[in-house]
């Protein structure tokens, strides 16, 4: 089984998190954040993933030391887990229609960084939510798991379904590319030699 535990602790954050890939989609999570607690329980249901993530952040200086903190962790995590990625199939991508929204996200675990994010999201507020650090919270994870990250809402009017379709769709792609290729198990998959 391909899993980690990773703890960070920060005078801003403390969090400790514990990740399989080879889950059941278990979840018990934690931010304090409980819209960011949903997106991320469906991310952990979406992928096949067990996932355990306790944040004690500074939310009463903001909520962004949280959200990107957690990012940092969950890329940690799968970092972590996926170890020298032999074998694994690297990138992936999904398209998920929410109701009367669709969105699209690739990854490539590529060992490189760079994250492009549209979501189209216009308002300060997702319930409880600051919006605009959902994409810092990518920023994270790409920056600590090392991925191209490629995140884009077509269309849609909800902004709840935005995000969440947002979720299910990188759910979704990192469960592909995390996936096990039998055909390449012994085989990085990489011309370079190395990701």
């Amino acid at each position: 089984m391909r899993q980690a535990k990773v703890d960070r602790i920060t005078k801003e954050t403390q969090i400790r998190g514990a990740l399989r890939i080879e889950g059941r989609g278990r979840y018990d999570v934690s931010t304090g954040i409980r819209f960011f607690d949903h997106m991320l329980e469906l991310f952990t249901k979406h992928g096949g993933f067990d996932l355990t993530l306790h944040a004690d952040g500074d939310l009463d200086v903001d909520q962004h030391h949280t959200v990107e903190d957690v990012g940092i962790v969950l890329g940690q995590l799968f970092a972590k887990a996926l170890g020298d990625k032999r074998g694994i199939n690297r990138a992936g991508y999904f398209v998920m229609p929410m109701d009367e929204t669709l969105a699209v996200v690739a990854v490539d675990l590529s060992g490189r960084p760079a994250l492009v994010y549209r979501d189209l999201v216009r308002v300060r507020m997702i319930g409880d939510l600051q919006a605009e650090l959902v994409e810092d919270f990518f920023d994270g994870f790409v920056n600590n798991v090392g991925a191209n990250l490629h995140v884009k809402v077509l269309y849609g009017r909800s902004s709840h379904h935005k995000v969440e379709a947002v979720f299910k769709c990188f759910a979704r792609a990192m469960r592909v590319a995390c996936a096990k290729d039998r055909r390449m198990k012994d085989e990085l998959p990489s011309t370079k030699g190395l990701l």
